[in-house]
């Protein structure tokens, strides 16, 4: 019996995207890697078998699309649940089902959407029903499954990453939506690409896009400018407390240390566009200039603290240039981490060493009863010595004396380099005399 409504639900309008969703897993763009012939989720197709996985990849990449006709290619039920709206109660109606559907031979297959919503304990509910077959588990997320699933729960599943679409991929839908529409979409070339930049990787964005300009009469050929004031561009993937958020400072500060100001300056756009706290990149443009540039330039740390401290008095958006600017002269500095590697190298020395005490002739004696210990005897003023260098040894008593600190042939390091050079060999004469 037709359900109530299936009668006019034919003729109602519905959205491109909707109406070119794949029937077929070769249709699927831009997942080649993945569904093709000699990809990974193809070849258990190919075999007739499935395991349960996670798919993780960008929004409107085609999880879900693909989750459907995996089940249809290897006639499972296709169970849909999106975390989002699902609880405990819901999870077991389904594993109920499931038990019943098997008990009559056929399984089935749960689909996930933001799987990452489920809580641990929601998650844990999974692994029996996984474990013996109950269900084959596809889990879609846009997040790292590293750190937003169970271990168990992953260690019971394959992950596959989904890539963002490319401009080939966007292309064949673009291509596809104008053989529906049975039109060449309204746009010039120009247009067209920066129409396929805006989607931002989202195909089904994409789609909605084309949705906006198929409404426009025919004969209007849309350039950028008119293209641009027509329909919305795509807000940037970017969450300020996950993974987006590490991979593009990690960008950034690799960019600057890499000496690419135009790639920094555009992570750093990235970032402030997807609506990251100035102050936090404020901090890591700091932290930068102590562990990436150091003393191969001395006034790196100042910039950078200038960059922050007019970004406080102006704020949002004039004092983003300070830091922009900033970010420029770290990422144009000569670098060294000698200071960041002698630090490390020092800090784990006292740890080895434990409690060790200075050596006497450097410790101070403000009583009577410590002179007369030893403290501060035979002290050789630095000053009073011809080259302002006495060429004593500050380490304890007992421990070898250490090199922490090596400077680079860069910036002003190599000034530093010549002096530690020089205060060696001078150290090196005045042990040998005996001073």
């Amino acid at each position: 019996m037709r359900p109530q409504g299936g009668l006019f639900e034919a003729a109602a309008p519905r959205p491109l995207a909707d109406r070119l969703r794949p029937k077929r897993l070769e249709e699927v763009a831009g997942q080649d890697h993945l569904i093709g012939p000699q990809g990974p989720i193809g070849r258990m197709v190919a075999a007739g078998r499935l395991a349960s996985m996670v798919l993780w990849g960008p929004p409107g990449c085609g999880k879900t699309t693909i989750a459907r006709l995996l089940a249809d290619a290897t006639d499972l039920h296709f169970e849909p649940l999106s975390a989002v709206f699902s609880g405990v109660a819901d999870l077991r109606k389904v594993f109920e089902a499931a038990k019943g559907r098997r008990a009559s031979g056929r399984g089935t297959l749960l689909f996930v959407d933001e799987i990452h919503r489920f809580n641990r304990s929601q998650q844990d509910g999974f692994l029996p029903f996984v474990e013996d077959g109950t269900v084959t588990l596809i889990g879609a997320t846009t997040e790292n499954p590293s750190f937003e699933l169970n271990a168990a729960l992953l260690s019971r599943c394959q992950v596959f990453v989904l890539k963002r679409l490319d401009d080939p991929a966007l292309e064949m839908l673009l291509t596809k939506a104008e053989a529906d529409l049975g039109r060449k979409l309204p746009l010039t070339p120009e247009a067209r690409d920066t129409l396929k930049a805006m989607a931002d990787g989202d195909g089904r964005f994409l789609l909605n896009l084309v949705d906006e300009v198929e409404q426009l009469p025919a004969d209007k050929v849309l350039d950028v400018p008119k293209l641009m004031s027509t329909v919305q561009r795509r807000a940037p993937v970017y969450d300020k407390d996950r993974e987006g958020h590490y991979n593009l400072i990690s960008a950034l500060h690799k960019s600057m240390r890499g000496s690419d100001a135009d790639a920094a300056l555009y992570w750093l756009a990235r970032m402030l566009a997807g609506g990251e706290d100035p102050r936090y990149i404020a901090r890591r443009v700091v932290r930068f200039a102590v562990e990436d540039v150091g003393l191969a330039d001395p006034e790196a740390v100042h910039q950078a603290m200038a960059g922050w401290d007019v970004y406080e008095r102006l704020g949002s958006p004039e004092g983003e240039l300070a830091i922009a600017q900033a970010v420029i002269y770290l990422a144009t500095a000569p670098k060294s981490n000698a200071a960041y590697r002698a630090y490390g190298a020092a800090m784990r020395s006292a740890k080895e060493t434990g409690s060790l005490m200075p050596p006497m002739h450097i410790l101070n004696a403000p009583t009577k009863l410590m002179k007369g210990l030893g403290y501060g005897k035979d002290y050789a003023y630095d000053h009073d010595t011809e080259e302002g260098f006495s060429g004593r040894n500050y380490f304890p008593d007992g421990m070898a004396r250490r090199e922490f600190y090596t400077p680079v042939e860069r910036g002003f390091e190599r000034e530093i380099k010549k002096r530690l050079d020089y205060w060696s060999k001078l150290r090196d004469k005045k042990q040998s005399e005996g001073g």
